[in-house]
């Protein structure tokens, strides 16, 4: 039944409305599961188990969103490589963030190595609205930009690749993840099919314009990226992997600029 009202409330719903509702009800919610099986790396909570979540039947899955933060497998999965992996959280850098997520917004604003923008075309959170494709910052102004399951609502992915590199600093770094059939080699898409419905089918939600498969990496280098990619919840020994629910499939692409 959780599943199901999750569901409907994500389709039926604006995005800034749903931004705004999930701060009211997520603490309530997280009261009811504390326990110790399952738990979150971003907030730190510790529940019986997470919130299922999912916009279609085919996408839904069971626990996975955390009641606290509201981070997702793909989200912790993220924040554990920039804290193993990087010098995010103690270096001083000029961060871009697109779409800024809940369970990062407050964290990432209150940390103060970063100096931290974040755009959206809508978002109330955002500081700057904007179009991934035509960015209004100067070149080479950024160490790091994050735009996590964005450009697969982007009509111009290669503009938007393009734009990303053009504002970061050379050696600075991109976090740009989407939702993937990593068993499909080449990445699904047709700007012939508009019908939400045959878009849903397709490319797993109304408002995806494509489904990427394992030639994202190209993708990304034909920007200018320097690509680094792997499965980066094998590193994690199986039970602290299932304890934080990572994304066991999910490739994860770490994108530098040369």
């Amino acid at each position: 039944m959780i599943k199901g009202v999750i569901r409907f409330l994500l389709q039926i719903l604006p995005r800034p409305f749903l931004i705004r509702l999930s701060l009211l009800i997520n603490r309530v919610v997280a009261v009811f599961l504390i326990g110790n099986k399952v738990e979150c790396p971003v907030c730190g909570g510790k529940f019986r188990r997470f919130l299922p979540y999912g916009y279609t039947k085919s996408t839904g899955r069971d626990n996975c969103l955390c009641p606290k933060c509201l981070s997702l497998e793909r989200h912790r999965l993220m924040w554990l490589y920039l804290k193993n992996e990087t010098d995010f959280f103690n270096k001083n850098i000029k961060v871009l963030h697109i779409a800024p997520e809940q369970c990062f917004y407050k964290r990432f604003k209150a940390l103060p190595n970063l100096d931290y923008t974040t755009g959206d075309l809508e978002s109330p959170i955002a500081d700057v609205h904007f179009d991934v494709q035509n960015i209004p910052f100067a070149d080479k102004k950024f160490d790091v930009v994050i735009c996590n399951h964005v450009l697969e609502h982007v009509d111009d992915d290669a503009k938007a690749l393009k734009e990303f590199n053009r504002i970061l600093k050379p050696g600075g770094f991109a976090i740009l993840q989407v939702p993937m059939d990593t068993n499909n080699p080449k990445t699904e898409e047709d700007p012939n099919v508009t019908d939400p419905n045959e878009r849903e089918r397709l490319y797993r939600q109304k408002d995806h314009v494509r489904l990427y498969g394992l030639d994202y990496a190209d993708r990304l280098c034909i920007a200018g990226f320097k690509v680094s990619q792997s499965k980066y919840s094998n590193q994690f020994p199986k039970e602290l992997a299932e304890k934080y629910r990572l994304p066991m499939n999910e490739i994860f692409y770490f994108n530098q600029k040369l």
